[in-house]
C-alpha cells in the first residue's frame, strides 16, 4: 500500500513516535495554558530560547544548554517581574522573550558564521531528531506528565479561583514559577523538531480547538491531547510527501482543525437543538431584532 510507503525509512517511523509524544504533550500542555491566559508566554518562551542556543553552540557547548539557562530564566524573570512590578505580563513577555530571540539573530550576522543549521530550530525538522533529541524529548514528556498528574488539583484551583486557592494555604506564586518552568522545558525539547517560531501555535491550537468543543474539562484535556497526536501525525506524513518542514505542516493542520471547530460551533448555534419534555426540537436560531422561537 503506498500509504506504507513512508514506514519503510527508519528516519521517517523514529520521526512519526517522536511528532506522535510531542502533539499529545503539546495538546495535553495547552489545555492549561489556554485556561490560565498564558498563550502569549508560549509564543514568547519559544522565541526566547533561540538566542540562548545560538549562543551556547557558538561558545561549543550543546545547544540544549543555552536554550535552557535562557528559557528557564526567562520564565522566572517574567513571572517575577509580573508579580513585583506594576508592569503588565504581555510587557514584560514581549520585551525578554524578543530580546532572546533578537539576540539569536544578532550572532548568527556578525560573523560568527556557525557550523550549524539552525534553520530546524526555527522551522523545525523531526526528521533529523538524533537519539540524544528523542531521550531529551521522552525525559521532559515523562516529567511533564508527572507534573500534570501530580498537581493537577492545585492547577484547576489556581486557575478558576486564584484568591481562593491563597486562603486555602496554596503558593500560587510558586505554583505559577513550576509551571512556566514546565512549559519552558517542553518548548526547549521541541524546538528542533517543531521549530521556535511555530511551536506556540502546535501548544495553543489544539487546546483552543477543544475549547470550543466542550466546556468540561476532562473531556478538554482528552480531546486536545487526541487532536495534537492527529495533528502531529498527519502533518508529519504530508510534510514527507511535499518535501516542507515537518514544523510547518503540523502548525498547518492544527490551525485547520481549529477553523472546522470554528465552523462546527457556529453552524450548531445556527440550529439549535433542545427538549420540550420526551420530544427533541430543532429550529434556526438565528438572532433578529427580537430572540424567540415559535413551537
Amino acid at each position: 500500500m503506498d500509504f506504507l510507503v513512508p514506514f519503510q525509512y527508519e528516519f521517517f517511523t523514529r520521526g512519526i513516535i517522536v511528532s506522535l509524544i510531542l502533539g499529545a504533550i503539546c495538546g495535553m500542555l495547552g489545555v492549561y495554558v489556554v485556561l490560565r491566559g498564558m498563550s502569549y508566554i508560549g509564543h514568547g518562551l519559544s522565541h526566547a530560547v533561540f538566542g540562548g542556543a545560538v549562543s551556547s553552540y557558538i561558545i561549543g557547548l550543546n545547544f540544549y544548554i543555552g536554550a535552557s539557562i535562557w528559557g528557564f530564566l526567562s520564565a522566572i524573570l517574567i513571572t517575577e517581574i509580573n508579580k513585583r512590578y506594576k508592569i503588565k505580563a504581555d510587557a514584560v513577555i514581549g520585551i525578554i522573550t524578543t530580546a532572546g530571540f533578537a539576540l539569536g539573530v544578532l550572532l548568527m550576522n556578525v560573523g560568527y558564521s556557525p557550523i550549524k543549521n539552525f534553520e530546524s530550530l526555527l522551522f523545525g525538522n523531526i526528521l533529523s531528531v538524533t537519539d540524544f533529541d528523542f531521550f531529551i524529548i521522552l525525559v521532559v514528556s515523562i516529567a511533564t506528565v508527572l507534573f500534570l498528574f501530580f498537581y493537577q488539583k492545585i492547577l484547576l484551583f489556581t486557575i478558576f479561583d486564584t484568591d481562593t486557592a491563597k486562603v486555602y494555604g496554596i503558593k500560587t506564586d510558586r505554583t505559577d514559577i513550576i509551571f512556566s518552568l514546565v512549559l519552558a522545558g517542553v518548548v526547549i525539547s521541541a524546538m528542533n523538531s517543531i521549530g521556535v517560531t511555530l511551536l506556540a501555535v502546535a501548544i495553543i491550537a489544539p487546546a483552543a480547538s477543544a475549547r470550543l468543543l466542550t466546556n468540561n474539562f476532562s473531556k478538554m484535556l482528552i480531546l486536545s491531547t487526541m487532536i495534537g497526536t492527529i495533528t502531529a501525525f498527519f502533518g508529519m506524513y504530508a510534510s514527507f510527501y511535499i518535501d516542507a518542514p515537518s514544523g510547518s505542516t503540523i502548525v498547518l493542520f492544527g490551525a485547520a482543525i481549529f477553523g472546522v471547530s470554528i465552523l462546527y460551533v457556529y453552524l450548531k448555534r445556527l440550529h439549535h437543538m433542545h427538549y420540550h419534555g420526551d420530544k427533541k426540537h430543532s429550529h434556526s436560531h438565528i438572532h433578529v431584532d427580537e430572540h424567540r422561537h415559535e413551537h
